[in-house]
């Protein structure tokens, strides 16, 4: 998950360097993909809260 998250942040920084309209379509999209495993991932009860 935080590997997900760093991800985010990641592609939440590219978006603010003002890319042009295709690069923001292909980030926008990658954040949408990272955004459905987080949840998937909190449907499956594998949230930080469960560490090792």
């Amino acid at each position: 998950m935080a590997n997900l998250l760093a991800r985010k942040q990641e592609l939440l920084e590219r978006l603010k360097g003002d890319p042009g309209p295709h690069e923001r379509d292909q980030i926008e999209l990658l954040i949408e993909q990272v955004d459905t495993a987080l949840n998937l991932l909190e449907d499956s009860g594998q949230d930080r809260s469960d560490g090792p």
